[in-house]
């Protein structure tokens, strides 16, 4: 009897552990708080293989990625997140839009920042973060009056922003 019971004792340890470490989405979670992102990358990828939490799994791979300055595979993988579910917000258009920033496509950030900027639930932080970068996606695109424009709605808004005063001068050169 008490053999037994040994084996059903390691047999249920031995099923739990497994269950830990058989997560890949919870593998992948750990490792990118502990900023390991080329493994996390790897475990979200196999989560959305084992389909398990295959949205933020998906968005996961995007900060994964995002982290590592690959960002047409961030942007890939936020996309394929949205279109799995994942929770769309601030958050997630801001970080798509840094993407297309980060690949000189100035229409698709806008694009992006606008909707994040639509969202709700954002912190004045990153509202500002993102109305800046409305701006840098206006420069990339050089629609540079309409970059102007901002600039000076963003400015009565946050006037001791120095970042921005510089880009004035910028701007005018334009």
């Amino acid at each position: 009897m008490k053999r037994l019971a040994a084996v059903i004792l390691t047999a249920s340890m031995g099923l739990a552990l497994a269950g830990c470490s058989g997560n890949p989405y919870k593998e992948g979670v750990s490792q990118l708080e502990s900023k390991e992102y080329k493994q996390a990358e790897a475990s979200f990828k196999e989560a959305v293989k084992q389909d398990k939490n295959t949205a933020d799994a998906y968005r996961g791979i995007g900060i994964a990625c995002w982290e590592q300055k690959e960002y047409k595979a961030a942007l890939k993988a936020f996309k394929n997140a949205v279109k799995a579910g994942t929770k769309e917000n601030a958050t997630l258009y801001n970080l798509m839009g840094g993407c297309a920033l980060k690949l000189d496509d100035g229409k698709s950030a806008l694009s992006y920042y606008e909707k994040g900027l639509a969202a709700s639930g954002s912190s004045d932080e990153l509202k500002k973060e993102m109305e800046y970068n409305v701006i840098v996606s206006y420069e990339k695109m050089q629609n540079w009056e309409k970059a102007k424009s901002k600039l000076n709605e963003y400015l009565e808004k946050y006037p001791d922003d120095e970042t921005a005063k510089k880009e004035v001068e910028f701007l005018e050169t334009r």
